[in-house]
């Protein structure tokens, strides 16, 4: 572990690339240089993501329509669906790029262009249809650069470092919500800056990413099927039989991330109906900070243990299953936590373990079984990320009507929606993801 991530200032890092042998690839061990690199882009590029979900957006839709919230789960929704359809094709276009950059590296720079003018636009946005599209340009922006950041894994990372990277990665992006959340709340009352600091970050991150990872040239790159329309619709999907574990990771991980999705888009809103005598976001600001800095502190031990004891003792599907337990045990705890905010605190924390938990070992898992992986990674990739995106974009738009059940006048009812959180993440965790076979 310690050759891992030995520290020291940053230097070009020139990893050879995989070298074939047969059908596969040996893959020799990264550097420390390249996963520090990796694990500063990914803090950058997911704080840049994560802001606006956790505060900003949340901001913007109270001024836009103070009477009616439950418009932040169409908002959120539709840049989920945008992200959805396009990971996939940014993914074969990738597979398939001849450039001096090489495959993945000019599109972590276009995805940071495109994320930063879609910051702007939503600041600038004077109505909710308008932040919407904002919002869809800034997802595909910088779900393309940390897509491009996890292609990169694909391509070097061995089985042996893919748990402790991926532990890594799963911390940092627990630390770039605090981070993002954090920065945006410190300048809430500025419509710009309060989108565009975590944007800035992220821009930085990828900056010292593609100046400091070399990767070699792809411009004589052999590519054996050219990528036309037909043939990109018909690799967006694949073949469950042919793929059986990679078809049963995706599942449980759709079910696992739409309850992680119901609970974390409305957290904010969640904790000011509870919480605040006017039920306003901007009057629990640094609530909602220390609460982040405390899922910060739970998701260390379950992010980095979970994916450092999943590489060693070569178990990845345990952790996944106390992964599911722990989520949906914080969410119970959260749906019937009143306005005591110590216990919804607890949940909360809860919570943050089992994401925590799921996001290292379950990344190491997809990396484990992924099919055609030499050749067409960024293609079966773009598939897994339906997972997530079709969470991210069918449960807030599910959760607007269930939060009006049962609901009177401004109240929503969050306790039913945590309820049907702990349901997938349970379903997802715990029973779906016994089927991998190959994962032990």
């Amino acid at each position: 572990m310690t050759n891992d991530l030995d520290t020291g200032s940053p230097q070009p890092v020139t990893d050879p690339l995989p070298t074939p042998t047969g059908s596969d690839v040996v893959r020799e061990r990264v550097s420390a240089g390249y996963i520090w690199l990796l694990i500063i882009a990914t803090l950058g590029s997911y704080a840049a993501l994560v802001a606006p979900i956790g505060i900003s957006l949340s901001l913007r839709v109270q001024e836009l329509a103070p009477d009616n919230v439950e418009l932040l789960g169409y908002v959120v929704g539709v840049g989920a669906i945008a992200a959805a359809v396009s990971q996939p094709l940014v993914g074969m276009w990738s597979d398939r790029t001849r450039s001096r950059l090489g495959r993945r590296r000019p599109f972590a720079i276009g995805g940071t262009i495109v994320g930063l003018i879609g910051l702007t636009l939503m600041a600038a946005a004077p109505s909710v249809p308008v932040l919407a599209l904002a919002w869809i340009v800034t997802q595909l922006g910088w779900a393309t650069v940390l897509s491009s950041l996890l292609l990169s894994q694909a391509d070097r990372l061995p089985e042996e470092q893919r748990g402790k990277v991926a532990g890594l990665s799963g911390f940092t992006q627990m630390i770039a919500s605090v981070l993002g959340v954090g920065l945006a709340s410190a300048f809430i009352g500025n419509s710009y800056l309060v989108f565009l600091v975590p944007g800035l970050l992220g821009a930085v991150a990828l900056t010292l990413w593609v100046t400091l990872v070399k990767e070699p040239s792809s411009r004589d790159l052999v590519i054996e099927q050219k990528l036309t329309l037909a043939r990109a619709l018909k690799d967006m999907v694949f073949n469950p039989k042919q793929h059986p574990d990679f078809a049963w990771n995706w599942l449980g991980r759709l079910f696992f991330m739409f309850g992680v999705t119901f609970a974390t888009t409305f957290t904010t809103l969640f904790f000011a109906s509870r919480l605040s005598d006017g039920g306003k976001v901007a009057d629990i600001g640094a609530l909602i900070t220390v609460l982040s800095l405390f899922g910060v502190v739970a998701t260390a031990g379950g992010a980095i243990l979970g994916g450092f004891l999943s590489d060693k003792l070569k178990r990845r599907r345990f952790f996944v299953l106390l992964a599911g337990l722990a989520f949906t045990a914080g969410a119970i705890v959260m749906a019937f936590g009143g306005s005591n905010a110590t216990v919804l605190i607890i949940g909360s924390v809860v919570t943050s373990i089992g994401l925590g938990v799921f996001s290292a070992v379950d990344q190491a898992i997809v990396l484990d079984v992924l099919p055609e992986r030499d050749t067409e990674a960024g293609r079966y990739m773009g598939i897994n990320g339906y997972s997530t995106t079709i969470a991210q974009a069918v449960a807030p738009i599910v959760a607007a009507p269930l939060l009006l059940i049962g609901a009177e006048g401004a109240d929503k009812n969050y306790g039913l929606l945590f309820l049907v959180a702990a349901a997938c993440t349970l379903i997802g965790g715990n029973i779906v993801m016994i089927f991998v076979r190959s994962a032990k």
